[in-house]
């Protein structure tokens, strides 16, 4: 016997299962902070799915001004085994460190 929702007789077929929408990581910006952070992560449909959930799951209690959702297979990042090796070339750029300036100690906050 056939399944009768994928003959095409106008019957919608059923949404994926929840278990295969892809992962969203949620970034959060509080109210006295001025940058995102990585607050936790969710499965949506979409991205604004994602952005609503994010919203109801991480702001309850009115801490964020502003949500970022990123679908996690979209985020590429270096891998701390590799952090000698990837960030050594920086380090022979002595002048990428503020040691030839003087700072005035009437400059509070460098």
């Amino acid at each position: 016997m056939t399944n009768p929702i994928n003959e095409g007789n106008g019957v919608p077929s059923p949404a994926p299962p929840r278990s295969s929408w892809p992962l969203f990581e949620v970034f959060l910006r509080s109210k006295r902070g001025l940058n995102h952070v990585h607050v936790g992560s969710l499965h949506a449909a979409d991205a604004q799915m994602a952005l609503h959930h994010a919203r109801d799951l991480y702001t309850r209690r009115n801490e964020g001004v502003s949500i970022w959702v990123v679908k996690a297979a979209d985020i590429t990042a270096s891998s701390p085994d590799e952090k000698d090796p990837f960030f050594a070339p920086s380090g022979d750029k002595v002048y990428r460190h503020p040691t030839f300036y003087e700072i005035p100690d009437s400059v509070p906050h460098i």
